[in-house]
């Protein structure tokens, strides 16, 4: 059986697989539909938030992120693991004992204030739609690769089946699903680790192949083999950083902090029974997230290492078949500046500007693109970073099944993703801005199809954005972590932990700390891209770790403001006392 054929039946499986569950755990009231009726079991919640959590960017960009970063990439893998822990140990017993649907509905009660619940719906939503967009392209780029259609059709495929389950199931069909999904989306992931890892160093196990001697005899492991090429075609070693220690700190801080702020991961504590079980949903998580993120960067060590061996120094006439397979959509490129029909990898841009297929091909038979070549620079090869993972299976010659395995996990990783934020932002427009704000008399029948309706239109506009990603769409999805730290981050914590904080210091303080990290990285990424170096930077912090100087404006603005304003009233100070009580922690404050 070909390829092809194998990609369409394993895709076509779990696709079913996913509207069959949606359809069997169809959600019947809010309850049911906002927090999957309160019940799940936190090893089966531990699993959804992994995939909730493990996104296009964990499954597809992680390991292509320490490919080509090396060291430097290794703050990724430290702030979003680590975010899970600071989560588990700070806000989600908490936040489950509080008994609420959503993040603003915790930030409007404890607050005692609409303007506070509308300031985080307005928070959220805009963190949730920055990262929807990357989800919905991640969706069209795997089915224009693996199942032969456009990136547009790819996207509205994409769009139909997270309509079905997350519409029709909300977060008790999303939950079941992502179960589903996880088991799929690791073992795509592990099994072609493990092909991997035993073709380079004879070892299968990826974690402990990564530290192995490779298998061809130079007695290097694979590290120093990797440092070894890099350095020999002009990249800096693999294992050299070039990051500051406190842009290091901050971008890793930031992460961390980003995480345990995130809404649709916080939500999926509100599923499981009692306080006790957040926690244990949150230990599980953090097992379940681990065993890929432990993986991501021996694949990244092997797939480049491949990747170098299998193109630098090639004919294009003799370079296998991965590499004009993935040119037609403009993610690989050669363009043979000396012209002498092979290819060399070399440091610096191929092109100006990422390229495109214009369906003519050059004098070597490379296919030629829209962007003309950087005269600049020697390299003559074009590679996507967020291909390293997808095409691996393909680039060291596995089994069909293989490929066919990574297509579907590709799929269920940018899917479970998109599906939790889409329910997020329909919840907040429908309990948070209709039933607690604008409209509380609104009927649970009335609310449920408000929170239907919304979803339909939040799947549209992330689907739109899919097809016609705006420039900033790509830039600022890596930023929503800085945009939650933030915002949400001490508005929560201070309202668990500081029980004098009132409703105008963490309004002042929401606003402040999003308009100023918002701000930041607006400027240097949008409007002087020129001016984002180091030298420009605030105390030397990159728009990716800005989030922590925010997040610290956050909460002095919120106390300072807070000191000279009305202080809290005495019930809202009992309610807090309740939600950090211990004792009764399986009950939900009644209020």
């Amino acid at each position: 059986m070909d390829t092809q054929t194998l990609i369409y039946i394993f895709v076509g499986i779990t696709f079913s697989l996913y509207i069959g569950i949606a359809i069997w755990s169809r959600a019947g009231s809010t309850k049911e539909f906002y927090v999957a009726g309160g019940g799940v079991n936190p090893v089966v919640n531990g699993m959804a938030t992994a995939a909730d959590w493990m996104s296009a960017a964990s499954f597809i960009s992680m390991a292509g992120i320490l490919a080509f970063a090396g060291y430097d990439g290794s703050v990724y893998l430290m702030g979003w693991t680590g975010g899970f822990v600071m989560l588990a140990l700070l806000l989600a017993p908490y936040l489950r004992k509080f008994g609420q649907f959503t993040v603003p509905d915790f930030i409007g009660t404890r607050y005692y204030s609409k303007a506070a619940r509308v300031v985080a719906v307005i928070c959220l939503i805009f963190i949730s739609f920055t990262y929807i967009a990357g989800q919905m392209r991640g969706v069209g780029i795997v089915f224009s690769r693996f199942l032969d259609v456009d990136i547009t059709m790819g996207v509205i495929i994409g769009m139909g089946i997270v309509f079905i389950y997350a519409v029709l199931g909300g977060m008790k069909g999303i939950t079941y699903t992502q179960v589903a999904q996880y088991c799929v989306l690791i073992f795509a992931y592990m099994v072609p680790a493990f092909f991997l890892s035993f073709l380079i160093t004879g070892t299968p196990i990826p974690q402990i192949g990564l530290g192995s001697e490779v298998a061809d005899g130079s007695g290097m492991s694979v590290l120093q083999k990797l440092d070894s090429v890099l350095v020999d075609l002009g990249f800096t070693a693999y294992t050299d950083g070039s990051k500051s220690m406190i842009d290091v700190f901050c971008i890793t801080l930031a992460l961390m902090v980003g995480t345990a702020g995130l809404p649709h991961v916080i939500v999926r504590f509100f599923t499981v029974p009692k306080a006790s079980d957040a926690r244990k949903s949150a230990g599980w998580a953090l097992i379940f997230i681990a065993l890929l993120y432990t993986t991501a960067p021996a694949i990244g060590a092997f797939g480049m290492l491949n990747f170098v061996d299998k193109v630098d120094d090639t004919a294009y006439s003799e370079v296998d078949e991965f590499f004009p397979m993935w040119e037609g959509n403009g993610l690989l490129a050669f363009q043979d500046k000396n012209g002498d029909g092979v290819m060399q990898y070399r440091p610096g841009a191929a092109f100006e500007g990422s390229p495109e297929y214009t369906g003519e091909t050059g004098p070597s038979g490379e296919r030629l693109l829209s962007n003309t070549p950087n005269a600049d620079s020697a390299n003559e090869v074009y590679v996507d970073r967020d291909i390293m993972v997808l095409a691996n299976p393909e680039i060291a010659n596995l089994p069909g099944w293989v490929i066919a395995l990574m297509a579907a996990g590709g799929l269920a990783a940018a899917l479970s993703t998109a599906a939790g934020l889409l329910l997020v932002i329909s919840s907040s427009v429908s309990h948070d801005l209709l039933k607690s704000t604008f409209a509380p008399n609104i009927s649970a029948k009335s609310e449920l199809l408000a929170a239907r309706i919304a979803a339909t239109a939040a799947i549209c506009v992330a689907g739109y954005l899919g097809i016609y990603p705006p420039g900033w769409v790509a830039q600022v999805v890596a930023f929503a972590f800085g945009l939650a730290a933030s915002s949400l981050f001490p508005a929560i914590f201070m309202g668990i932990f500081f029980k004098s904080m009132n409703k105008e210091g963490a309004i002042a303080g929401m606003v402040s700390g999003l308009v100023f990290t918002f701000s930041y990285i607006l400027y240097f990424k949008l409007l002087d891209p020129a001016a984002n170096t180091a030298e420009n930077w605030l105390f030397g912090i990159s728009p990716e770790g800005i989030g922590v100087i925010g997040m610290l404006i956050n909460f002095g603005i919120a106390i300072a403001v807070a000191s000279v304003t009305k202080s809290t009233p005495a019930d809202i100070r009992k309610l807090v006392d309740s939600i950090r009580v211990p004792r009764g922690a399986g009950e939900a404050h009644a209020h």
